[in-house]
Parts: C-alpha cells; structure tokens; sequence
C-alpha cells in the first residue's frame, strides 16, 4: 500500500490543520483546544476517540480484516517561547509557541488517520492513535502508559521533525536515538560572613563555582573517549550582596547519557564530587538526581519496517541510517521500554533549529509525515500476521 500520492493530494487540509495548531499552542497537560480539536476531526471521520488524563486523545482505527494492534503516536505541546517568526498564522498565545513541531505531528498523525480510515475495509487489524499531551514537561508518555494506551499493543512508532534533514528525506538510527536525561538540584549550604572578614564563614558561592568547574571532569574523566555524555550545568544562584560571602548557592543542571550503566555511574560519581569539594570549603551540599527521560532506543526489527517503508514511499536515496545518536531526550522512550518500535526522523528542511523562536518547518514535509506513518503501520500490521 501505498500512500504518499493520496497524502499530497490532501496536503492543504493537512496544512490547516497544522496552522490551526500553530496559532493556538498550549503548554503540556493543559491542551484543551488541541485535544477537542483532535476529537472533532477523527470524530468527522466516524472514529470513536477517548480522552485520557485530560488532555490525551486515544484512538483505534478498527480495520475490517483481523490482525493485531500497532501505535502511532504524536505530541500536542508547545513550549513557553515567544515567536519571532513573523508568519501569519503565527501564535497568538504570548509567550507560546510550537517551537518543536509538535503541531507538525499532530497535523501529520491526523493525516495518516485520514490515509488509514479510508482504508478500513481492507485494513489487517488496528491502528491505535496516541495523542500525548506534555512531552516537553513531566513526560506525558509514562502516564498514558500508566492509564493503558498499550494495550494490546505490539509495537509502537512515531517521528519527530529534524531542520537539519531536507523536506522528503527520513532518518533512522538503529538501537540509541536520544540520550536519557538526569535533571539535578545542588544546594550548598554554607555561613554568611563580612566580606572583609571571610574567615568567620563558609563561602557557598566560592564552593558552588569549584563545583561547576569540578563537575566538567565527569565526562572528561569518567567517560570513555568513544562513549557520549553531556553534563551541563545551567542555572546558579548565589548571595544576596556585593560585601556578604554567600550562606547559600543553589544550581540546577542536566545530565545525559547512554545506557544504565553510565547513568548510573556518573549520577554517583558527580554526587560523590559535590558532597567532597563542598565539605574541603566548610559548607555542606545536598544532590538530588531526578530520574528523567530513560532516552530512546530502537528495536531493530521494528527500525527495518520503517526503512523499508519510507524507501517504499520516497526511493532509496531519500532515507538515510543514521550513525550518531542525538544527545537530546525524548518521552518517547518509555513507550519503547513497553513494546517493540522505532522513533524516526522526517526531514523539514528549516535554518532555524528546534526549541528557536525563529522555528519554521517546511510545509511540504507535512504529507511525507502523514504518509510515512500510515505506511510504516501498514507494514508493522502485515509483518506481525
């Protein structure tokens, strides 16, 4: 089957609906607009949605013929970002804005429902939609995980926009895609003193620089030269006057890395680091590691059906495997660690990069978005007969 034709010939419908998400972004979990949006259109197409934790949209596309179940996922989030695109149909949200694309993917994933729904009566089973709020917060997956949108699922997919690929090009990396990631808090504790008397106190802000410094030395030090991991340190609060020392410091960062083994290890190794420099300065130091995104890792088999699908749709020379992984992270993988699936990239071709507030996707990549999903379930659907 396939699907690209049909997904260029209902480009404009495609291209509203993404613009209508475009001028009305909402932060995660409170996507209301998006969501009743969402539920209007599958609904126009005699689909039956449910909503989950208030703002998730879950929807099978029950085909005639019997099969099993495979996912298709999009976000609907935005980010809390001014647009300085200067579009028409840019935001009109202040301080909002689909800066990620996720109004890219939740416009292709309706498209690929259109594709697919059409198609009922020769459909081999079910293609289960997952309209996931708040990716870029608290991770929306986990929870509509938790709430049972896997059910009976056998395997997952879904895409992510790069600016960097050019309008119908895919990209596909085998096992490691996204890192996983590590949100931490350092709060040193030490005794505010007169500046001209430092030796009556503990400096917190003295402890809290050597320890961003010190900190670097984690990677450099602790990770092999032919593995990844990014530590970065990027917010650091300290004092309250220019002739005070400092009687606390707070810094928050993110750790990212490859594997359980290396997270773990720095975790500890970095932890290990701030409680000694900041005990040898006379202060005190507490570390809190939050467990975030555990990173995306494609499953091999499932990573072949989307190749061979997206060279079914745009040629050979169009989809590329990709060799690096991207040190960003991605919701996404939890839906992995529960079944079987890949997490593709689809080429839109942008001079601005994601999280930007100059953000502008080609257009053109809306249809090949739409009719790559639709194939690539198509496949999964057929493979697991």
């Amino acid at each position: 089957m396939i699907f690209l034709e049909a997904a260029r010939a209902m480009a404009p419908w495609i291209t509203q609906l993404r613009r209508e998400f475009h001028r009305h972004p909402e932060l995660g979990n409170r996507e209301f607009h998006t969501a009743e949006t969402v539920e209007a259109i599958l609904a126009s197409m005699k689909l039956e949605p449910r909503r989950l934790l208030g703002t998730a949209v879950v929807c099978d596309i029950e085909g005639a013929l019997p099969g099993p179940t495979v996912a298709l996922r999009a976000d609907l989030d935005a980010l809390p970002l001014q647009e300085e695109t200067g579009l028409p149909y840019a935001s009109e949200i202040p301080g909002v804005m689909h800066a990620c694309g996720h109004d890219f993917h939740a416009a292709g994933l309706l498209g690929a429902a259109k594709l697919l729904s059409a198609r009922r009566d020769t459909l081999p089973g079910t293609v289960r939609l997952l309209f996931q709020p708040d990716e870029e917060g608290d991770g929306g997956a986990r929870r509509l995980i938790e709430a049972g949108c896997l059910a009976g699922v056998s395997a997952v997919f879904g895409a992510h926009v790069r600016p960097e690929l050019p309008v119908g090009q895919v990209g596909v990396k085998y096992g490691p895609a996204y890192a996983a990631s590590n949100p931490f808090v350092i709060r040193i504790k030490g005794q505010s003193a007169h500046g001209a008397e430092p030796q009556l106190g503990s400096d917190a802000l003295l402890a809290g620089a050597q320890i961003v410094t010190a900190l670097q030395s984690i990677v450099a030090r602790r990770v092999s030269p032919t593995d990844s991991a990014v530590l970065t340190v990027g917010s650091f609060h300290a004092g309250t006057a220019c002739n005070i020392l400092a009687g606390e410091a707070v810094l928050e960062g993110m750790l990212r890395t490859f594997g359980e083994e290396s997270r773990r290890r720095l975790v500890a190794a970095a932890t290990e680091l701030v409680t000694s420099i900041a005990r040898g300065l006379g202060c005190e130091a507490e570390t809190d590691f939050t467990w975030g995104y555990p990173g995306v890792v494609n499953h091999a088999r499932e990573a072949s059906l989307v190749l061979e699908a997206a060279r079914d749709l745009l040629g050979p020379e169009a989809v590329t495997v990709l060799d690096t992984p991207t040190m960003t992270t991605e919701d996404f993988g939890y839906y992995l660690q529960a079944v079987p699936g890949c997490f593709y990239h689809v080429g839109v071709g942008c001079d601005a990069p994601l999280h930007s507030p100059r953000f502008n996707p080609n257009e053109d990549a809306l249809p090949v978005l739409a009719a790559l999903h639709a194939q690539a379930a198509w496949k999964a659907l057929q493979a697991e007969l």
